[in-house]
Formats: C-alpha cells, structure tokens, sequence
C-alpha cells in the first residue's frame, strides 16, 4: 500500500526527463511567433519570445540529460507527469504574456492555462491585442486541441509500454493503429487536414488571411479564442457562422469516427452513440432556445433571426469552442431563465471522447442513458430474461457493471468539483445563474462568457478558475491520484 502513495527515485527521474522533453519542444514552439512579429512590424514581441524560448530550452535540456532514464514508467507515474506538464507547459507559455509587459504573471498564466485547455477566457482587452500575441493564443489553442502529450509521442523515442501509458494518462483510449506511436501520427495529420479545409473555408466565406488561420486554429481545438471582444459577431456574416459550425463540430467529433469515415466507412458515424447523443441535444437544444428567443422577442419577434442566434450558441456551447455571436453582457440579461439553463447543460455535458472539446462527453452520456434504460427493462421484464448491454462506438463494445460504476464515479466526481466551485466563486459574484454558467464554461473548457470573468476579477476567482480548467482538461482521475499521494505524504510525516 505504501508503494501506491509514494513515488520511487526512478519513477520520479522519468516524470523529470519526460518533463524536459516538453520543455525543449515548447521552446522551438516559442520561435514561430517571431515570424508573425517579423511579417506585421511587430519588433517589441521578438525579445520576450527568444528569451522565453531560451529559458524553455535551457531548462529542457538540462532536465532532458541530467535524469535520462529509459526504463519502462508506471501508470500512476505516467498519470503524475501528464497532471504536472499542463502546469509546467502553462508557466513557459505565459512567458511571453509576462516579459512583453501585456499582462501580469497571474493574468499570462491564466491565459496560457486557457489557450493550453482550449477553454476560451481572455486577460486581454482584445480590441488592442497584437498580431503576434493573437497568433500566440491561437497557436497554444491548436497544440492544446491535439493534446501536448499526443504532439510528443508522434516523434519521441522512448519504449513502447511508456508511450502508451503517457497516451491513456491524457484521457484518451481510442487506438486507430496497433501502436499508440502510429496513433498520435493518424490524429496529427487528420489534424492537420481539417486545419488546412478550415482555413480554406474561412477564406472562402469572406475572412482576411490572419484571420482565417486564427478562427481556424480556435474552431477546429475548439477553444474559442476571439480576436475581438465582440467575438465572431464583429463580422455579422452569416456564412463565416456557418463555417465556424461546421468546423466546430468537426473537432468535437471523435478523431476514431473521423478515421473510420475519411476510410471511406461513413455509415459508420450514423451509427456510432456519439453521433446520436450529439444530434439530439443539438437539434432539441437549438429549437428549445430559438423558442425560448422568440417568445421573448429577444432579437425581435423574428423566427429566423431567433434559430440563427440559437443555433451558433448552442453548437458553441456543446462543442465547448466558446466562439459567440451573442453579446456577453445580453447573456444574464436577454438568455436569463431557460437559454442560460440550457446553455449550462449543454457545456456540461461536452463534446465526443478522443476529441478536442471537454466536458463530461457525449459518450458516457450515452453510456448513462442506456444503464437507466437497461435497468427499467430489467424491472419489467422476467428475471430469466437476457437483456443486451451493448453500445455501438466504433464497433460493438459491451458494457459491464464496472463501466457503468466508473461512468457514474466520474459524472459524481465532475458534478462535485463543479459545486464546490461555484460556492467558493459566489463569495465574490452573487448572481447564481451567471456563476453556475461561468463555472460550468470554466471546468469543461468552453469560454463561453456572460461578462463576468475579467482581467480585474479577485485573484481567488481566477485561481478557482486555472484549477478548474485544469482539470476539466485532464478528465478529474490523474488529479485526484495526485492529491491523494500529497495528502498521504503530508499525513506520514
């Protein structure tokens, strides 16, 4: 039993030596804004950058040799390193924020914490951002939708059982090839292709250059960063919507349903319990909220203006991407009552597993809803009866006890990590629908945004909300393994 609370001399030289790693990618990541400051003039933003990518680089290379170790890890030190590399990963991406002098240390790491988590929230006033640090947000976004571990592994040298644990320690369980190397490779270049189709679309519906590789990196990790505080409703183009939505949907999809369909399997994503959860929460969403619009004469007593509005929020929120074309400070106001309510749920309950959205995700969603309908059948049906507990994800996969104990465990774990926050950020912002909604935006990695979280917000509000995007993107287990080792080791000594 002592040997689950406390971590080996070996194990902790490995979650050392792979943390160098990071860092040393990190640091060459850190050199490609410097190409955007060059091409807009932007010469004040090179120095914080080459000085953070050294910092990054340094601390790298000596973390990377001083503890090299090629021995196999084990999970829990594989879960361990995964929790603490959002940490570390965040602290050097905020860097830049801090030495150009746009924001302070807390509101940079705030901001890394946000872009890293795909989660939305901004320090910044955004109508006065630079190119360069707009890129930067963007950038941290795309790596964050594909996942820091999942970047790594497509070209880290290390045995075979390592990267697979380092792959399941980041949430993810879908393998698309025998070997989880091959897998992280077949995500990247998906990823890769919808980027390249999703700037192309952007382009297309009327966007500037810039602006379509932003919107794109931003809509495809659904993260949600904006490059104005009016996000995507500056343009009032109902195509580049359109495009936004299909492209937000396209990352909160399963890349295991994308692989299966690009093969040339489409029938496959009609079938597949992700598909039929997210569809049926969008449309019965987005007609629920275009009603509850219209009967308010929200945007006029117009039907079609009503959908439209309906439609962008909803996607946004159950995609968790964040991007919006309603105002934030009409969300308390004009969306209070059913649209907030719904808007809440919708983030909650996320996007697809093995996606780039959060939340509880559409699977075991899924999952739930066919545990209840499974044990209403065993109640009406006779004991000797056989009934099937089977879903269709992929393919065929049965469900046991001990996967529906787990799905409730983590909903349970989700829903209390949820209250707990809430009631610590009601001590500074009394407005309960609105906090229960920003709350819900924070942990499950949306942005969504109702003018409550600023720059200006009490330092607690903020660190409730790094934690809770934090753990929104690492799916509560490898953070609960971590407090129970700290707490351990503080209760021995």
């Amino acid at each position: 039993m002592r040997s689950v609370h406390k971590l080996k001399k070996i194990e902790l030289y490995s979650i050392i030596h792979y943390t160098g790693y990071i860092c040393i990618l990190l640091g060459l990541v850190m050199l490609v804004p410097i190409i955007v400051a060059l091409i807009y003039g932007e010469y004040k933003y090179i120095t914080p950058f080459i000085y953070s990518s050294i910092v990054s680089l340094v601390i790298g290379v000596l973390l990377f040799k001083s503890f090299d170790n090629k021995k196999e890890i084990s999970i829990k030190s594989a879960m361990i390193f995964v929790t603490l590399i959002w940490l570390i990963g965040s602290a050097i991406a905020a860097l830049p924020y801090y030495l150009s002098g746009d924001l302070s240390y807390l509101n940079a790491y705030f901001e890394a914490m946000s872009g890293f988590t795909t989660t939305g929230f901004s320090m910044y006033n955004l109508d006065y951002a630079s190119f360069t640090m707009n890129f930067w947000r963007a950038f941290t976004q795309w790596l964050g939708g594909i996942g820091i571990i999942v970047m790594a592994l497509t070209i880290l040298s290390s045995p075979a059982v390592n990267i697979m644990r380092m792959y399941s320690a980041e949430g993810r369980e879908e393998r698309l090839a025998p070997s989880i190397r091959h897998t992280s490779r077949i995500i990247l270049y998906i990823y890769l292709l919808y980027t390249a189709i999703s700037i192309i679309l952007f382009k297309l519906a009327g966007m500037p250059v810039f602006d379509s590789i932003f919107y794109a990196f931003t809509a495809l990790s659904t993260g949600g960063f904006a490059l104005e505080n009016a996000s995507i409703a500056v343009y009032n183009n109902m195509w580049i919507e359109i495009v936004a939505i299909i492209v937000m949907i396209i990352g909160a999809t399963n890349f295991a349903l994308h692989y299966t369909v690009l093969k040339g399997n489409w029938r496959e994503y009609f079938k597949d319990i992700e598909s039929k959860v997210s569809w049926a929460l969008l449309i019965g969403g987005t007609l629920l909220v275009a009603l509850f619009l219209y009967n308010g004469s929200v945007y006029g007593h117009d039907i079609f203006t009503s959908l439209r509005y309906s439609a962008f929020q909803v996607v946004t929120a159950l995609t968790t991407t964040g991007l919006q074309t309603a105002n934030p400070s009409d969300i308390p106001v004009q969306w209070e009552g059913l649209g907030i309510f719904i808007l809440t749920l919708l983030m909650i309950i996320g996007a697809g597993a093995c996606s780039t959205g959060g939340g509880i995700k559409w699977l075991r969603i899924g999952i739930l809803v066919k545990g209840m309908w499974w044990e209403i059948k065993s109640l009406l049906l006779p004991q000797s009866a056989v009934i099937s507990r089977k879903i269709h994800h992929v393919s065929d996969i049965k469900i046991n006890e001990n996967l529906l104990r787990l799905t409730g465990l983590f909903v349970f774990s989700y829903i209390v990590v949820y209250i707990i926050s809430v009631i610590i950020v009601l001590f500074y912002y009394q407005n309960l629908p609105q906090v229960l909604f920003e709350v819900a935006s924070g942990l499950s990695n949306v942005g969504l945004g109702s003018a409550l979280l600023t720059s200006t917000s009490p330092v607690v509000v903020k660190l409730v909300f790094i934690i809770d995007m934090w753990i929104g993107r690492l799916e509560i287990w490898p953070i609960l393994l971590l407090m129970a080792i700290a707490v351990q080791n503080t209760i021995r000594k």
